[in-house]
């Protein structure tokens, strides 16, 4: 028996392979959200995980840089395929909101979470938090002799002896801090009296290890960084100790991390469905059990016992919808740190 197929008939049936195709990823996109993610991998994943088992939504996770995805929302306008933007600082949720991207949070969503974590128009809310603090070599330096604020680094007297990682959108939130609280005089002057004493690292992380390896005495970076390393072997960070800097000082920034609903959304039910999840109790209790040690932020949630408490921090009252990171990297551009 032979078989025949003729032109018409091979390209009739490639069409209607590639068409069954299209319409299988177009319905498999329909069954769920797209989160553009800057958060970190491996939390975003859990607070996925246990969303799609408590609810069957699907959650697809495209991963990224805070301000590589806010840039680029703003570029894809009303034709991204976001549903849903989480971060790791709130520079970049103040730009997309400024660009007027987010549909406002449901009511319910927005009072799982304390005023202070979110901003006061609704548009987005905070997700999680970290806190700034300064790592330092315990086998060098004595609490006595530690840095008191945060402006105290910039004394000749440091000149050498401590770390950041400028380009990271961490550390740029906190600059964003310094501004909002000291203006931009003071913090103009910080930066350049930073690039004359700072020893600059890419990556927290690897700032941190540069403290615990004796290259510098200390390094400012948020606190998880330590916690995570000691909660595994503890190579990274044996020879260190944190300090917080509390007293309202620029150095006890709490970052928010935020969440938010795009208004391009086709799924905006399960969208906000899914910033409802990771805000309750299922998303902040994985917060508290699980190895991200950043904060929780909702209502009278518990955070891991290891750290120390937020309440305890005395961090300064930063409004996170005002972070300026224009201004910011300005700024920072003319001090010669970008």
């Amino acid at each position: 028996m032979k078989f025949s197929l003729s032109l018409a008939g091979v390209v009739a049936f490639a069409a209607g392979l590639a068409g069954s195709t299209m319409l299988a990823t177009a319905q498999s996109e329909s069954e769920g959200i797209v989160v553009y993610n800057a958060q970190h991998e491996s939390l975003t994943e859990a607070w996925a995980a246990g969303f799609t088992k408590e609810t069957g939504i699907k959650v697809t996770l495209r991963n990224g840089g805070d301000m590589e995805f806010a840039n680029q929302l703003v570029q894809e306008g009303a034709a991204s395929p976001a549903d849903v933007y989480l971060t790791e600082n709130s520079p970049g949720m103040a730009l997309v909101d400024n660009a007027n991207l987010f549909e406002p949070l449901n009511a319910d969503t927005l009072a799982q979470v304390p005023e202070k974590y979110r901003p006061a128009n609704g548009h987005w809310v905070g997700v999680a938090a970290r806190s700034t603090v300064f790592v330092y070599d315990k086998t060098k330096l004595t609490e006595d002799k530690l840095p008191k604020s945060l402006l105290d680094l910039a004394n000749p007297s440091w000149k050498g002896r401590w770390a950041a990682s400028p380009s990271g959108a961490d550390f740029q939130a906190i600059v964003g801090a310094l501004l909002q609280l000291k203006g931009e005089e003071a913090t103009a002057a910080w930066l350049k009296a930073m690039k004359e004493n700072f020893t600059p690292y890419k990556g927290n992380s690897t700032a941190m290890k540069a403290v615990n390896a004796g290259q510098v005495e200390g390094a400012v970076i948020y606190h998880y960084y330590y916690f995570g390393d000691q909660a595994k072997t503890g190579e990274n960070s044996k020879n260190i100790a944190t300090h917080y800097f509390k007293n309202e000082d620029p150095g006890a920034f709490v970052s928010v991390s935020g969440g938010g609903v795009l208004a391009s959304s086709k799924h905006k039910d399960q969208a906000q469905a899914f910033v409802k999840w990771v805000t309750g109790k299922g998303g902040q209790e994985i917060l508290r059990d699980g190895t991200s040690f950043e904060y929780a932020v909702g209502e009278g949630a518990a955070s891991n016992p290891k750290l120390v408490p937020l309440a305890d921090l005395q961090a300064p009252k930063v409004e996170p919808s005002k972070l300026d990171s224009k201004k910011v990297t300005d700024l920072m551009t003319a001090a010669g740190l970008l």
